[in-house]
């Protein structure tokens, strides 16, 4: 008989190598899972089978939620919701390849998460943060091509990390536009600046090792594949040596993308289709960042605002 502990085991393998899924998504949807088995558990004195998982309350799925809410180190609305949403994830994989629905899950519902507003940094600051690490005595010329090469395309294009990372040798030279596929594997076409293109071709022509037209076109020191870590530290020092707050990160670069784009008069359905983002809303975020920073422009340049 399947355990729920196995079932476990199948769905993250599953996560990994059929949806190929991020190693942190995986492992931070491992991490709720793990949670929710030990809750359960404990709550009915003993292991559980893969049937138990069909059988479950929403009584005890909401206990499990009460839980979080309530323990030692009490989860926030949004990690609650994040918590749900891997377990209703985890039990759609138990409905769909292990024959095991529940239908209680249907009628727990997540705590209500207002959306945070995306937090940008200035064109000033965005440039600042490009510029940077050229002041670095520390960084060999072709490194610090390559930081600003990334940069400028996080800002100039709105990329995710993940997507700048993700393009290889044969994508460069970037022609007037490139296509990048983004979350859930959709693909959009998206503009290229001259100033990204050339910050590319300046790191091209000082990168020190030779790709294959299918190598990953950013590499580390010793020549591996650039991760992701390696960029949010280098933001973190470059935020440090400019005195920005800790708000200015890597994805605070594609938020300044959007806003400023927005600021300029690009219309939200343009914005929407250059981010990737699924839904409308998800991009209706900006308009209350730049309503915001319109407002501190009136109170800091108007005569009668103070």
């Amino acid at each position: 008989m399947t355990t729920a502990r196995q079932a476990l085991d199948l769905w993250l393998a599953h996560l990994a190598q059929e949806r190929r899924a991020s190693p942190r998504t995986v492992e931070a949807y491992g991490f709720a899972a793990r949670r929710y088995l030990g809750f359960l558990e404990a709550y009915r004195g003993g292991p559980a089978s893969l049937s138990d998982m069909g059988s479950l309350s929403a009584g005890e799925i909401r206990a499990w939620l009460a839980h979080l809410r309530s323990g030692e180190t009490p989860l926030s609305p949004r990690s609650l919701s994040q918590a749900l949403s891997a377990i209703r994830t985890f039990h759609r994989f138990l409905d769909l390849r292990l024959n095991t629905p529940n239908p209680a899950l249907a009628l727990v519902r997540g705590p209500r998460v207002k959306p945070s507003a995306p937090r940008p940094v200035t064109e000033d600051q965005a440039i600042g943060l490009i510029a940077e690490p050229a002041l670095d005595p520390d960084r060999d010329d072709w490194e610090v091509a390559r930081d600003q090469a990334v940069l400028t395309l996080l800002y100039g294009c709105g990329l995710r990390i993940s997507e700048a990372l993700s393009l290889i040798r044969a994508d460069a030279p970037l022609s007037d536009t490139i296509r990048i596929t983004g979350k859930g594997s959709k693909t959009r076409i998206v503009p290229v600046l001259p100033a990204v293109r050339q910050a590319i071709e300046a790191y091209l022509a000082q990168l020190p090792f030779v790709l294959s037209p299918k190598d990953f076109l950013f590499r580390a020191k010793r020549g591996g594949p650039l991760s992701p870590r390696h960029v949010q530290a280098t933001v973190q020092s470059l935020r440090g040596r400019l005195g920005l707050p800790d708000s200015a990160t890597p994805h605070a670069l594609r938020h300044s993308f959007a806003t400023h784009l927005l600021g300029a008069g690009a219309d939200l359905r343009s914005i929407q289709e250059l981010l990737g983002h699924a839904s409308l809303s998800t991009t209706q975020r900006y308009t209350d960042v730049d309503a915001a920073g319109l407002l501190a422009a009136y109170n800091g340049a108007h005569p009668h605002a103070a």
